[in-house]
């Protein structure tokens, strides 16, 4: 009976609390509310906008440094956002009791195999490119100039292609500009590189480490429950997109290839790693991609139906691919508004260059995943009639 006692002693006391707290809580909000409407309109305008102006200044100084660091920032957020997506593999190895370091090492390696063999394939094609630029230009203006003279409202006629910024001499100048362009950028691609590799294997292995700091920097137990579903989120949301993108691209880069190949088009299979390539880079990707094939149909056929045949059928199955296949399968849970990752692709491409478009899908998919979990959307449930 004492230890009853005790009880609902205590139980009473912490009703008392939890009361006196409510209290303060509602009186200190009517205390907020009294000042506020005190407060002249034009002063609390004011603060608002001395508040969003303040907001500005830190965004506009905060994205002048990220540029100003694109030299480092560049590589290491690329590593970041590679070993997140590869956190649900990394999760999987660890269970199979490898070391940490021993799983960094081994899918660090998987990805610099990956990269090597990418960039072992587009060497020799875009050496070939360089060197041949003129002659490439040459033969595009001869095979396109009988269709653009058609177009009367264009006025082009071989006349422009003699003399001005058209002028053959002047693409040959520009395709000099070009490979003088990349030499001059070879140097930093390479440190960029390095910092790179570096950078994904130290964040493989110091993953979880890194995750458990960031969880517990957060003082209360609510925050540290969030952070941990954020995390989770993240790592889920990331994995599971790019492994459906990967699967599903890989399918389309072997469509892309038999394209080519019944299309006439040199070299099929590099067409299909072209294409397995662009369709990581939303809406940027697909116009590029299209507009080449376009143009390599047109230097192959001589009628224009043909031509342009293997670019309408790619465009034709990446929009199905895209539009009914991909929704399909990731759900409606994960769509992002097109016009925000279209925003997001000419800001990150503005900032940080290609590296930049290829980065905006995955920071787009973080930001909406943070959104998402911080702000999760309250349905309300309408009262029908029983």
């Amino acid at each position: 009976m004492a230890m009853t006692g005790a009880r609902s002693s205590r139980l009473k006391r912490h009703l008392t609390d939890v009361t006196a707290g409510r209290r303060e809580a509602h009186l200190s909000a009517l205390e907020e509310e009294d000042i506020t409407e005190s407060l002249p309109l034009g002063r609390a305008a004011l603060d608002v906008a001395m508040a969003w102006a303040i907001i500005g200044l830190f965004m506009i100084v905060f994205f002048a440094v990220v540029h100003s660091l694109s030299l480092i920032l560049i590589p290491v957020t690329l590593a970041v956002v590679v070993g997140l997506i590869l956190g649900l593999v990394a999760d999987k190895l660890g269970k199979l009791g490898l070391p940490r370091f021993v799983i960094a090492a081994i899918l660090s390696g998987l990805v610099f195999a990956v990269m090597f063999m990418i960039v072992n394939a587009l060497a020799e094609p875009v050496a070939t490119l360089i060197q041949e630029g003129p002659n490439f230009a040459e033969r595009t203006v001869d095979r396109v100039m009988p269709f653009l003279e058609k177009q009367h409202w264009l006025n082009i006629s071989p006349a422009s292609f003699e003399t001005g910024p058209m002028s053959m001499q002047s693409l040959i100048e520009n395709s000099g500009n070009i490979l003088g362009i990349v030499t001059s950028n070879l140097t930093p691609a390479l440190v960029q590189g390095m910092i790179f590799f570096a950078a994904l294997l130290l964040f493989l292995y110091g993953r979880l480490r890194l995750r458990r700091t960031i969880i517990l920097a957060f003082p209360i137990r609510r925050q540290r429950l969030m952070a941990i579903r954020v995390l989770n989120s993240i790592d889920q949301v990331l994995g599971y997109y790019f492994a459906t993108a990967s699967v599903l691209y890989f399918g389309l880069g072997l469509v892309m290839t038999a394209i080519a190949y019944f299309g006439g088009l040199s070299m099929p299979a590099l067409w299909g790693l072209f294409a397995f390539l662009s369709s990581f880079i939303p809406f940027l990707g697909i116009t590029v991609m299209t507009i080449s094939v376009a143009i390599a149909g047109i230097l192959t056929h001589d009628s224009l139906l043909l031509a342009l045949l293997p670019a309408v059928i790619f465009f034709s199955v990446h929009l199905v691919m895209e539009n009914l296949i991909f929704p399909a399968i990731m759900g409606r849970q994960w769509e992002i508004n097109p016009f925000i990752v279209f925003i997001a692709i000419l800001f990150w491409t503005w900032m940080w260059g290609a590296v930049g478009a290829m980065l905006a899908l995955p920071l787009s998919l973080i930001m909406m995943t943070v959104i998402s979990e911080l702000f999760p959307e309250r349905k309300t449930v309408p009262n029908l009639p029983g």
